[in-house]
C-alpha cells in the first residue's frame, strides 16, 4: 500500500473513532439544567406510630422544584438555584419556599440541599454503577445504584420514554421493611420518589408499628 492510501485509510479510521465517540450517550439529559425547566409532583407523607392518636397520620400537598439563574458557588463552580415551593392542595396557597443548588461537576449530578452536598446522579448512566450519595458531606455512607437504565414507564397517565431507577435501599425482615428508590426520566428529571422506613410485625409490611413514608409522583413538567 503506497503513503496516500495508508494516510487516507488512517484518516477513515478517526473520522470512525470521532464519530463513534460523538454518539456515546452519557445520561446528562436525566438531569436537567435549563433556566425555568420545573417538574410538579403530588406529594404524600405518611406518618406511623401505634402509641400515638391518630396511630397513621398523612398529608398531601404538591410541590414545583423550578431550575434558576446560572451563579458560582462557593468552591468557585457554576452551578445554577434550585427552587423549591410547597403548595396546598386545596387552597393553592404557597405553605414553603426554599432554594437550593443544583450543578453537574466532575460526572456527578449534584443538589445542595439546606447546606448538605447530595451527588443525586453521576454520568455515563449504567446499569449497576454504584456510589455514595453523601461522599462530599458529614453523613453517613449512603451506596445507591442504577436500575432499569432506559427503560419506559407511565406515570400519571404521563408516558416516559427513557427512564431510569436509582436504588437505595431494599430491605425485608421480621420487624423492618425498608424501601428507597427514586426514577429519572430524560430531559425531566426526577419523576418519583418512594422512601419508606418502616418498624413492622411478623413480616407483615401492612402491619406496621412506626415509621416514616414519601412518596412523589409528577403530574406536571415543562418550560416557563
Amino acid at each position: 500500500m503506497n503513503r496516500p492510501l495508508i494516510i487516507l485509510a488512517v484518516l477513515m479510521v478517526l473520522i470512525s473513532a470521532c464519530k463513534e465517540k460523538e454518539t456515546v450517550d452519557f445520561g446528562y439529559a436525566y438531569f436537567p439544567m435549563e433556566e425555568g425547566h420545573f417538574v410538579e409532583y403530588d406529594v404524600l407523607e405518611v406518618f406511623h406510630d401505634v402509641d400515638l392518636n391518630p396511630q397513621h397520620d398523612s398529608i398531601r400537598y404538591r410541590l414545583k422544584t423550578k431550575i434558576g439563574e446560572e451563579f458560582v458557588d462557593n468552591s468557585g463552580r457554576r452551578a445554577r438555584k434550585f427552587f423549591q415551593s410547597k403548595y396546598d392542595l386545596n387552597s393553592g396557597n404557597l405553605l414553603d419556599h426554599r432554594v437550593w443548588t443544583r450543578i453537574i461537576d466532575g460526572g456527578r449530578g449534584e443538589i445542595v440541599e439546606e447546606n448538605q452536598r447530595k451527588i443525586k446522579m453521576i454520568f455515563a448512566v449504567k446499569e449497576g454503577v454504584e456510589w455514595d450519595v453523601n461522599a462530599f458531606n458529614p453523613e453517613e455512607e449512603e451506596l445507591v445504584y442504577y436500575s432499569n437504565v432506559n427503560s419506559s414507564r407511565t406515570i400519571n397517565n404521563i408516558f416516559f420514554e427513557k427512564t431510569t431507577e436509582v436504588e437505595y435501599d431494599d430491605f425485608f425482615s421480621l420487624v423492618d421493611y425498608r424501601k428507597m428508590y427514586e426514577v429519572y426520566a430524560k430531559d425531566v428529571g426526577l419523576i418519583k420518589r418512594s422512601f419508606k422506613d418502616l418498624t413492622i410485625q411478623n413480616f407483615d409490611t401492612l402491619d406496621v408499628r412506626k415509621g416514616s413514608e414519601v412518596h412523589y409522583q409528577v403530574i406536571d413538567y415543562g418550560l416557563e
